[in-house]
């Protein structure tokens, strides 16, 4: 298929390039005092966002293809919906979707698996424990589990990551108790063997991203298949001692543990002969473990002798590198994203973030694709984050991708570039507060160096956000009690247009419930062409 851009007759563009500012977790919410970015020094921002080429967006639930508007974005959605000029389905709801008609227990990969149970195999569960419906829902899991006893499959563990982040960050227990209760009930009454078997904190057991720390993953590794961590009688015993132990423990930071029976024995290690399903449908903390387990000449790590094991995704996390090679639920088709689009024209192009992000400004943003489209007119840099938690250096690499970002703008001959700073989302998601007011003080700052690169080179930059997060920073609960919330929110998000030439030649439309979608159309206008014929309604008329 042949893509073409239209120019448009009434409007040309800038001489100079087009930047999109991603300022990743920075929301519009509430002013008050658990709003970091409100709190937050910014006068750049709050020049923006008061002018007349403002306005807001919304980024989560069903205007990023989430089943519901309680459903929180988050970056991979938000820079699908970005890149893509429309809004599809997303995980969850493909999932649900799945499960509920059924479909994902007619494949063949599903009679494989179960299989392999009704041998001699266990079926293990591996993923993040929570309703939070960011990487996982456990009301999917329970339905999938429930399908297992129905098919009179004996042996079934769970390795339960535990969240913090996307829910309550010490609310790990309102998910372990309901799973273990129930699977002592399904022991009791049918003869079978339902276990959590090993388990972890998110930040700190299995579910790392981009490279970022290998050793995440190894200790999830040893936990699930080795047997190897700290040893407890059930999943309730393993949080509470954490707890106990330290009470400034919160569940996304929490230590490997390993469930054992009366004999010392671990009562669920994935061994030869079994099935493992990752039921997280996000892809960007769920490659990395399928890649320990499919992979036959991995390095990352030590993992001892690969198993016989049977192992799938609940959806393909990443197409191009196909990973994992077996899933169980499709993904999304995302075509003629916008740089396939800028790419037929010949437009160049870059995009910039730190590790955190990078995956989300070239992999989600073109539409779940690895790699370049066009790698002789495209230039994509990554910055690598620091192995450090986020509060301890909340400026991450903000001022790094600036400067780099600005010796591409004067020094390239690239006429769209696009970035993202990764610090509201990832310092708001550790809770500290004067962390994040820091964060969002530093992207400000960087952003006004940007703009006055942009100003001199007679250019234009659009500033948005893909989903909220420092933006709430603690709820208050019916005690009057403050709740540190380290999760996304479901405020919108800012956009704005900074244009120095701007005469009046085209103005803010009049968009009904805009969203993140409606921004590749806007893009394609302030470039000089026509908006794609099917992508979302541009944010300005002409």
């Amino acid at each position: 298929m042949t893509l073409r851009l239209k120019s448009l007759k009434s409007f040309k563009g800038r001489k100079g390039p087009l930047l999109l500012i991603i300022m990743d977790g920075i929301g519009l919410g509430i002013h008050n005092d658990g709003n970091a970015v409100y709190l937050a020094d910014t006068p750049t921002l709050d020049r923006l966002f008061s002018s007349e080429l403002f306005c807001r967006l919304r980024a989560h639930g069903t205007a990023v293809g989430l089943p519901s508007d309680d459903d929180m974005g988050n970056s991979e959605v938000g820079h699908n919906a970005l890149g893509a000029g429309r809004v599809f389905d997303q995980g969850a709801r493909l999932v649900n979707r799945a499960i509920e008609s059924g479909r994902i227990f007619e494949t063949s990969l599903w009679q494989s698996i179960v299989q392999r149970a009704k041998g001699s195999g266990t079926l293990h569960f591996i993923g993040l424990l929570s309703d939070g419906n960011v990487h996982s829902h456990i009301g999917q899991l329970y339905k999938i589990i429930d399908k297992c006893v129905e098919l009179g499959l004996e042996r079934v563990c769970v390795h339960a990551l535990l969240d913090g982040r996307d829910v309550g960050e010490k609310s790990a227990l309102d998910y372990v108790v309901p799973v273990e209760e129930k699977f002592k009930k399904i022991n009791q009454e049918k003869g079978f063997k339902y276990y959590i078997a090993s388990g972890g904190g998110r930040m700190n057991v299995t579910m790392d991203r981009y490279n970022a720390d290998w050793n995440i993953v190894k200790r999830g590794w040893e936990a699930h298949v080795l047997g190897r961590a700290r040893a407890f009688s059930s999943a309730q015993e393993a949080v509470e001692t954490f707890y106990r132990e330290d009470p400034k423990m919160t569940d996304q930071y929490m230590g490997a543990f390993v469930i054992v029976d009366t004999d010392g024995r671990p009562v669920g290690q994935i061994t030869d002969g079994d099935a493992a399903v990752c039921f997280n449908f996000r892809g960007d903390r769920a490659i990395e473990i399928s890649r320990a387990f499919t992979e036959k000449d991995f390095h990352e790590f030590e993992r001892g002798p690969l198993p016989d094991v049977l192992y799938a995704g609940m959806m393909q996390y990443d197409g191009d590198t196909n990973m994992p090679p077996n899933f169980l639920v499709e993904p999304p088709v995302i075509e003629r994203t916008i740089c396939e689009y800028l790419c037929a024209e010949k437009v160049r192009s870059f995009a910039i973030s730190e590790t955190q992000k990078f995956g989300h400004v070239t992999y989600f943003w073109n539409g779940n694709r690895s790699g370049y489209i066009d790698p002789s007119i495209e230039t994509y840099v990554e910055i690598p984050s620091d192995r450090i938690e986020f509060d301890k250096a909340p400026r991450m690499k903000a001022i790094e991708i600036k400067d780099k970002t600005i010796e591409m703008l004067r020094d390239g001959d690239y006429r769209f570039g696009r970035l993202n700073f990764a610090n509201g989302d990832m310092v708001g998601h550790t809770g500290k507060m004067d962390a994040a007011i820091t964060a969002v003080e530093t992207v400000d700052q960087c952003i006004a160096q940007l703009l006055d690169v942009i100003r001199d080179l007679e250019g234009t930059a659009v500033i948005t956000a893909d989903h909220g997060n420092s933006d709430v920073m603690f709820t208050i609960d019916k005690k009057g009690q403050k709740m540190v919330k380290t999760a996304h929110t479901l405020n919108p998000v800012p956009f704005a247009i900074y244009d120095p030439q701007y005469r009046g030649e085209y103005k803010m439309a009049n968009v009904e419930c805009p969203g993140l979608s409606n921004v590749a159309g806007t893009i394609l206008n302030l470039l000089g062409y026509e908006n794609v014929e099917d992508y979302d309604t541009s944010l300005i008329s002409l």
